[in-house]
């Protein structure tokens, strides 16, 4: 118990420093890139021309319906046959942003579209026009809808950025397979890096439901506002 212990201290410094150089900017770059994707993609989904609505069905068909580790073999180790050559961070944000951007894309098309039609009108007698409209009223009573499942979105995403790995990324899983290779120890590291993804999300979940009790005193749901 002591040498695990102590095993555990020893890397500890290196398992968060890779969290704070890899995991967190992963995590962070993918789901703003995947969020901002999403919202494109809804958006031409409810309200785009045929062409454009059918490639994105295309696109959320496929990336929702293969695993996220066989797109990132793809990328990182199947475009290279294409002349394609990418970095392993560069091709871990585009698996990410792709697969953040598929799921987002549901999530923000159900919120706009459980927004009363009422609103739409009532924007329109007013003197708004359809980007002033979904700007001002459509998207921030949407926002308010969106907050959790895009909040256990960004807290998957977490977690998932341990698959990275798997493309060369040395981010904290990672990390703790190089300390692994060296110590011989797999047990106390794996447990180890899996309490620090832990301690993180119960980290973000704490954060998400202060979110959702701050919107509900905007007009949250019932279940929010007694939280």
């Amino acid at each position: 118990m002591e040498h695990w212990l102590q095993l555990m201290g020893e890397s500890l410094g290196t398992l968060l420093w890779a969290g704070l150089v890899f995991t967190i900017p992963l995590t962070l770059i993918t789901f703003v890139l995947g969020l901002l994707l999403g919202l494109l993609t809804a958006v031409i989904r409810l309200f785009g021309p045929a062409p454009l609505v059918a490639v994105a069905r295309f696109y959320v068909w496929v990336i929702r319906g293969t695993p996220l580790l066989v797109q990132l073999f793809v990328i990182f180790y199947g475009l290279p046959s294409m002349g394609i050559l990418l970095d392993a961070f560069p091709a871990a944000v585009i698996g990410f942003t792709l697969s953040v951007g598929a799921y987002t894309s549901e999530i923000i098309r159900a919120v706009i579209s459980s927004v009363p039609k009422g609103q739409w009108e009532a924007a329109y007698s007013i003197g708004m026009n359809w980007r002033q409209a979904m700007s001002r009223t459509i998207l921030p009573q949407a926002a308010r809808v969106a907050v959790p499942p895009l909040s256990n979105t960004f807290i998957s995403l977490v977690k998932d950025t341990s698959l990275a790995a798997a493309i060369t990324v040395p981010e904290m899983f990672q990390a703790a397979q190089r300390i692994v290779a060296t110590t011989y120890e797999p047990l106390i590291l794996y447990v180890e890096a899996a309490l620090i993804y832990l301690v993180m999300s119960s980290f973000l979940s704490a954060l998400q439901g202060r979110l959702e009790r701050r919107f509900a005193r905007y007009g949250g749901t019932l279940e929010e506002a007694r939280a």
